[in-house]
């Protein structure tokens, strides 16, 4: 028996929904010209980073995020558009989009929501510049390192100038 429309509708919307329910950014895209093969290359880019790329007709996107709470995704759903759903780093996955757009023109950013916040397509290539979180995480630690450094040096000159003064008050009485 096969489905009724409203039916088939009705389990896009609800995929849709369940994708949205689970992932810590989705980010819009226009693929009007893109070929299968870059597509396919794209979504194999995008694979290793905890992202998935899928075309729904914008209609039935717009109506699953909004029962979703992701109500800032509708004003990006129009024409040929995509959503990349991303569980993990929205910056790699914002970096692969921007790198795969730099080859082929032909896929536009065009915004998306990142951790519950609506961002613009100027906002998502900034976020597509961002080092890997590794590397953010590696600086911010160097960050709380240095005034420790700072201060176990400080703590440490009085030490060592005592003993600087020991030494050259030996050497002194060695040579004499």
């Amino acid at each position: 028996m096969a489905t009724t429309p409203n039916a088939a509708k009705a389990a896009v919307v609800t995929e849709v929904k369940q994708m949205l329910s689970g992932v810590d950014a989705a980010l819009i895209t226009e693929y009007r010209g893109l070929s299968v093969g870059s597509l396919a290359t794209l979504r194999r880019a995008l694979r290793p980073l905890g992202a998935e790329y899928k075309v729904y007709k914008n209609t039935l996107a717009s109506r699953a995020a909004q029962e979703a709470g992701f109500e800032g995704l509708s004003q990006f759903l129009v024409g040929p558009t995509a959503i990349t759903f991303v569980k993990g780093d929205a910056s790699a996955a914002a970096k692969a989009l921007r790198d795969h757009a730099k080859t082929n023109p032909l896929l536009v950013l065009k915004g998306g929501v990142v951790g519950g916040k609506t961002v613009s397509a100027v906002e998502l290539k900034a976020l597509a510049d961002l080092p890997p979180r590794e590397v953010l995480l590696a600086q911010f630690a160097g960050m709380l390192q240095a005034p420790l450094n700072k201060t176990a040096n400080l703590l440490q000159a009085p030490m060592r100038k005592v003993a600087y003064g020991i030494k050259a008050l030996i050497e002194s009485k060695d040579a004499a």
